[in-house]
């Protein structure tokens, strides 16, 4: 039996709160009943309503989300093509032209690809992984910091072999540098996260999905490889039950993930002036998947990066969260987002809990002016290096050379994360730019280590890099632990 064929002048009748409907796919939806339910409110909805909403809807929405979410008679039947206008779409000021592009392989550095990528994606996607917090100072400065920590070669040593390869909580990976937790790849590529995770595949490399993909967990490391290691991102929600629900779905695909990245570094979402303007610009709202439905909308709607966040727990603390997620995984614990040495001290104290902690200040789109992750390791260093021996330190943020990733390790990171880095190179090329984007550090990481006299990774340490002048700006208050009734003396190894 053939589907119902319903014409365009019918579907734009129904643009209210009391019949609502939209075209997806080439499918008519029935979404009044639905409206109130929607995790992001009904206004970003109804702003689509009447006409077909495919092109907004596809690249923040996980591919079989609607069928899990929508009753089966909210389907009333197909648009019928014979009474769409054909009118001729306008050429929208962000699409870029592709013509002259240059291929991947003559693509030499991360920023070469970012100026790609620049290119080829919407203005939407654009913004939203560009942009950071106010002034941007601290997404500059996670990167211009490594231009002050100087690189010690050592002579006569035989650099025949390079091994680039360590471990991460006990898993083997082929390079020491990690994807970190990006929100929404697909605004960016159709490859979306399931790209980045194949990239990852074929280089060893550890992948932290964002809570806030644009694809499921399981589409994500479907095409996963024997072996390959991925982490999952969450944030806790407002509504508990959804943040367990999510750490069930985790728990079941263990062989897959093999820890869980609880974020604290954005209990609020920073104010990122470039993405915010884009909701200025007619571009249609995002809402993430993990909302309550009865949350009020947010005053001045914000960007992608406001509406993702809106939703998110602010009430979490140390005695309470941490004892709540040991209910609901046995995953290891990964805290992302520490920005001082204090917590984390605190945060060795709950091993073997707590395996590793990512130093990060959310790639500058939290609080700006917070400290560059090297910071926070110096400042480890400096008043609890006892941390190095409990628990593993990675580091995320302002990475674009494998010169950065070496010094990085050098100074006890176990692993380096990228973020923008891996977006930008899908935005560039999909999975083929994140391939170049992996193949381009690990090439310059070699280099690096060849150049210092280093064999593996594990023979890195502070004699490798003179980082002196960084540490002149370090935080100099001296260690404070008693704040926490810690009496523990350290022994600084600066």
């Amino acid at each position: 039996m053939s589907e119902k064929l319903i014409s365009a002048a019918e579907v734009e009748k129904h643009t209210t709160r009391e019949s609502c409907w939209v075209v997806l796919y080439g499918n008519v939806y029935d979404v009044t009943e639905f409206l109130p339910e929607h995790p992001g409110g009904s206004k970003i909805i109804l702003q689509l309503a009447g006409r077909d909403a495919t092109e907004e809807y596809d690249p923040i929405h996980p591919p079989g989300i609607l069928e899990e979410t929508l009753k089966p008679e909210a389907k009333l039947g197909r648009i019928d093509p014979q009474t769409i206008a054909q009118t001729s779409k306008p050429v929208a000021k962000e699409e870029k032209e592709e013509e002259g592009l240059p291929p991947m392989e003559s693509l030499l550095n991360l920023d070469e690809i970012e100026a790609v990528a620049t290119k080829r994606m919407p203005e939407k996607a654009w913004a939203y992984y560009y942009s950071a917090s106010d002034d941007q100072f601290s997404k500059s400065f996670n990167n211009t910091v490594y231009r002050d920590i100087l690189l010690r070669p050592r002579v006569f040593i035989d650099c025949t072999k390079c091994d680039t390869s360590t471990t991460i909580l006990g898993h083997k990976v082929d390079v020491p540098v990690f994807v970190a937790p990006a929100a929404m790849a697909r605004l960016g590529h159709p490859d979306g996260e399931a790209g980045i995770a194949r990239a990852c595949g074929k280089f060893g490399a550890a992948q932290v999905i964002s809570n806030n993909a644009s694809m499921t967990p399981e589409q994500v490391v479907a095409d996963a490889k024997p072996g390959q290691v991925f982490g999952w991102q969450l944030y806790v929600q407002n509504d508990r039950a959804k943040s367990e629900a999510m750490l069930a779905r985790i728990n079941k695909m263990s062989d897959k993930f093999k820890f869980i990245v609880l974020t604290l570094d954005a209990p609020a979402p920073g104010k990122r002036e470039l993405d915010e303007k884009q909701n200025f610009k007619n571009v249609t709202k995002v809402a993430s998947g993990v909302k309550t439905a009865d949350e009020p909308s947010r005053p001045g709607g914000g960007g992608v990066g406001q509406q993702l966040f809106f939703g998110t727990a602010a009430d979490l603390t140390w005695k309470v969260t941490l004892p709540w997620l040991a209910k609901h995984t046995d995953l290891p614990i990964v805290l992302k987002g520490l920005q001082t040495h204090e917590d984390a001290f605190l945060a060795s104290r709950y091993a073997p809990q707590v395996k590793a902690i990512i130093l990060s200040n959310h790639g500058g789109r939290a609080l700006d002016t917070a400290p560059p992750p090297v910071h926070t390791l110096l400042e480890i260093r400096k008043y609890c290096p006892q941390v190095f021996e409990k628990i593993e330190v990675w580091i995320d943020g302002g990475i674009k050379r494998g010169t950065d990733v070496v010094k990085a390790l050098a100074l006890g990171a176990r692993a380096v994360g990228i973020g923008r880095a891996a977006l930008f190179g899908l935005g560039a090329g999909g999975q083929e730019g994140v391939e170049r984007t992996f193949e381009i550090l690990k090439a310059e990481i070699e280099t690096c280590m060849r150049l210092l006299g280093v064999q593996n990774v594990s023979e890195l340490g502070p004699r490798h890099i003179n980082s002196s002048k960084v540490e002149r700006d370090i935080f100099d208050g001296g260690a404070g632990l008693e704040t926490f009734g810690l009496w523990d003396k350290v022994k600084s190894k600066l």
